[in-house]
């Protein structure tokens, strides 16, 4: 079975685990020194025989009990090198005890499981899956300018009939139905006219509301409240309606209510004031759904299905970038219009189906062994076709390691928007991704998360515009579909007919909702990661029987504030947490001293913590610390100490009177460090020894600051941020700053951009190498556009908004614009 490939992952990274161990001679590693090495045979072999399905479950048991055992071994380093665990004290003594026949009991485990897979026949030779260390996956890159999430190709005759019926109308409540089924467009045509110039500029509020199967009103009405700008979190059920339409009341008003299963309509028909224009998309797989809530029959559009050509060019856009989107070889054409007339015209099928043959081009055998295969599932599957084939081809296709991190997205409800960052970061801390050669293990999620995006299986919301790093992203509901059967037969997590999470003992990962009750996580001491997907408060509950828990997310929910501090001691005992996110902590913490307890803790994100404890500095294999919104004053003394750490947010300059506070000299010890963004106030006194620290950190690639001071040559991205001069700091210039591909200047009084001369140049001519440029607040920027590309000559993509001095400027300056080379 081709989904047990993502079980293949999971194996790969343990073996690596072990492998490490023994290589480095690892305390741990020397105590169960035969143990492992023959763990770490019989995990290679176990990869010979993945494809037995029926031993699925029982397997995945296995990897997960010796991974806990692996990371209990490292803890219990961590303290002996502390001096807190004594070796041949009676604890240790039982310690290794236990581990060691934790460690036999598994390798026998291992091989029953072996042999009773001998029915199957055996491999001559054990097949090795290669760490992430060792892989040679190659990612493909698109320029930001064709990584549009929604094309309209065949669709523009849509938008047009559509936009008309709006713009023509003169009744207050006009209601329009986009009906049809998964896959055709429905959703893209909706966020087109969404999104449309035209429609931002003739309604004064827009609201989009994804529905979904699982129709809840309360989260309907929570959901277009914070897009009014409300603060939902205190009101009650009872009275959210009436916020909304007091919140209404004297606004024209678009309203997407987005993927309608059911209605109740006493609540859609009391939705609305009657004293302005609201106009309502309502896009459904239902038609009968859309007239019950008063849509009138003239008013439904039925998108169609492309035909050949609009089939062909769709994915030919991606694929053959360098030929302008046309294909240069008629067998190949032949063969793509051969797969495609396969796709019935349903543009998520055909995007998909392009996806997989994008990265490709070169190969007309790989065109036609996707032909033959996609015709093997066609004819297997029984719903949807096309659509549910090109789905599962394309996850089929994925790389192992992208199994497994695809699969995560299948705990989050329907349409729901997720942080590109939280996503990486969960991945990360529970050891989907690991670094290799010079790329960090969150450089590398933030590539597989583009990858998941180029293959038409992940959406994207936003996303930063010089690069395309994806900041957040949903997934179509087909595609949610595929992804829980598959979860749920890897036994990853359960799900009921409707396709919401439900907890069972097995439960490996969990997207906790407010319609859940917290009593029921007391029975799932084998869950690894615990998302809260809902910002309604929560009360507290017993996290103390989550013992096997790496990954703990509170970013989307507002936690009970009277809790926090409780939460926070019995967190500390979760000695396994590897990522743990409080960023929903409503009101102001302080980190406890017990959070040194949490020894496997590699990322902390922190939003509204008012103090840290010097503990924090125990915490030796942090890899990301995110402190960006906590309103401390200084960071405590002995930052040097985490050595590992790559991500450094929220460092603040402590003055030279404040004993207690870190100063920047404490950052020489952290070699790893690749992103840094730091706060300089007037208290601030930085000597230039002291800045010179910053180029000794040769991994840096990430630099934000928000004052004026600082050199670095390595620094790849700059965002410099509220900066009160008009003239630019010295260091920004050529010899500096050599490497820069970024820029960000945000919030600030400059108003002489002079950042490029003559002595700028060396004999060989060479100039800037900005890639990107954000120009955003700065009014009084004294900026002639012409000169400024000519001393960016290699220039792709700048945002402006704001800059009203800007001179030959190639669009409007009074409102955002975004500027893409070739196109102004």
């Amino acid at each position: 079975m081709a989904a047990s490939k993502a079980t293949e992952a999971m194996i790969g990274t343990l073996i690596e685990k072990v492998f490490s161990a023994l290589l480095t001679q690892a305390q741990y590693a020397l105590d169960f020194k035969d143990q492992l090495a023959a763990m770490k045979t019989k995990l290679e072999l176990m990869t010979a025989f993945i494809s037995c399905t029926d031993k699925q479950k029982t397997r995945g048991k296995i990897i997960y009990e010796a991974d806990d055992i692996m990371t209990d071994c490292q803890i219990r380093d961590e303290y002996r090198k502390d001096g807190f665990c004594h070796r041949f004290s009676l604890r240790d003594l039982f310690f290794i005890y236990q581990t060691g026949k934790d460690l036999k009991h598994i390798n026998s485990r291992i091989e029953k499981m072996e042999s009773s897979l001998g029915v199957y026949g055996r491999a001559e030779q054990p097949i090795i899956q290669q760490g992430p260390n060792n892989s040679s996956y190659q990612i493909f890159k698109y320029s930001p300018e064709d990584r549009e999430p929604s094309e309209i190709i065949g669709l523009e005759k849509d938008l047009e009939k559509i936009k008309g019926w709006i713009l023509s109308s003169n009744e207050k409540l006009q209601q329009i139905g986009i009906v049809g089924m998964g896959g055709l467009g429905k959703t893209t045509i909706a966020q087109k006219i969404f999104n449309d110039g035209e429609m931002v500029a003739y309604f004064e509020k827009r609201i989009w509301v994804p529905v979904s199967q699982n129709f809840c009103e309360e989260r309907v009405m929570r959901a277009m409240l914070k897009q009014l700008g409300e603060d939902e979190s205190g009101i009650e059920v009872s009275y959210l309606l009436h916020k909304i339409q007091q919140r209404l009341s004297d606004k024209t008003c678009l309203i997407v209510m987005d993927d309608v299963w059911r209605m109740n309509l006493d609540w859609w028909k009391n939705l609305y004031p009657t004293e302005k224009r609201y106009f309502a998309i309502i896009t459904s797989r239902n038609e009968t759904v859309v007239n019950s809530m008063g849509v009138d029959e003239s008013r439904i559009h039925p998108p169609k299905i492309l035909n050949e050509e609009e089939s062909w060019s769709l994915p030919c856009k991606h694929a053959f970038l360098t030929s302008k989107g046309k294909c240069p070889n008629k067998e190949f054409e032949k063969k793509g219009r051969e797969i495609l007339k396969k796709c019935g015209g349903l543009p998520l099928a055909i995007k998909t189906i392009g996806g997989l043959l994008a990265p490709k081009v070169h190969s007309l055998s790989e065109w036609n062994k996707i032909n033959d295969e996609f015709h093997v599932y066609l004819t297997t599957e029984r719903e949807n076709n096309s659509v549910v084939a090109s789905l599962r081809l394309s996850y089929d296709e994925l790389p192992t390691h992208l199994k497994q991190c695809l699969l995560c997205f299948s705990v989050y409800p329907d349409d729901f928007e997720i942080s590109g960052e939280q996503m990486v970061h969960w991945w990360v801390g529970e050891g989907l991704i690991r670094g290799r050669d010079n790329r960090t293990a969150t450089e590398l999620g933030f590539d597989y998360l583009s990858e998941l995006v180029s293959r038409c299986l992940v959406e994207v919301v936003h996303r930063r515009g010089y690069d395309g790093r994806v900041y957040s992203c949903k997934m179509h509901d087909l595609v949610r579909d595929m992804t829980i059967k598959i979860a749920k037969d890897e036994a990853f997590c359960s799900f009921d007919e409707q396709g919401r999470q439900k907890l069972t003992q097995d439960s490996r990962w969990f997207g906790f909702t407010s319609d859940m009750d917290p009593k029921s996580l007391k029975k799932s001491s084998r869950l690894r990661a615990l998302i809260l997907t809902s910002s309604t408060p929560v009360s507290f509950w017993n996290v103390k029987s989550l013992m096997s828990l790496r990954v703990l997310d509170f970013s989307y929910c507002k936690l009970d504030r009277m809790n926090v501090e409780d939460l926070l001691d019995k967190i500390s005992s979760l000695k396994r947490l590897a990522c743990l996110n409080l960023s929903g902590v409503a009101g102001n913490i302080e980190l406890p001293s017990s959070i040194q307890k949490l020894r496997n803790l590699q990322i902390l994100v922190l939003r509204r913590c008012t103090k840290l404890h010097p503990s924090i500095t125990s915490l030796k294999k942090l890899i990301i610390l995110d402190l960006g919104s906590c309103p401390l004053q200084h960071l405590p003394h002995g930052l040097e100490k985490l050595i590992y750490l790559q991500e450094l947010s929220g460092f603040r300059v402590a003055s030279q009177s404040n004993t207690q506070g870190c100063r920047l000299n404490a950052l020489l010890g952290l070699k790893q460090l690749r992103v840094l963004r730091m706060s300089i106030n007037n208290e601030s006194e930085i000597s230039e020894d002291e800045w010179n620290v910053l180029s000794q950190l040769e991994k840096l690639k990430v630099l934000a600051i928000d004052a004026e001071d600082c050199k670095e040559k390595h620094v790849s991205e700059l965002y410099l941020r509220r900066y009160r001069h008009e003239i630019l700091p010295k260091w920004i210039n050529l010899k500096h700053l050599s490497s820069l591909q970024y820029l960000c200047l945000e919030d600030g009084d400059i108003s002489n951009f002079e950042i490029s001369s003559e002595s700028d140049q060396d004999s060989n001519g060479t100039t800037w190498v900005l890639e990107g440029l954000c120009l955003k607040f700065v009014p009084n920027l004294d900026l002639d556009w012409n000169v400024l590309l000519k001393d960016m000559p290699i220039l792709r993509y700048a945002e402006v908004s704001r800059c009203f001095n800007l001179k030959n400027s190639p669009f409007p300056l009074d409102k955002p614009a975004v500027w893409k080379k070739n196109q102004d």
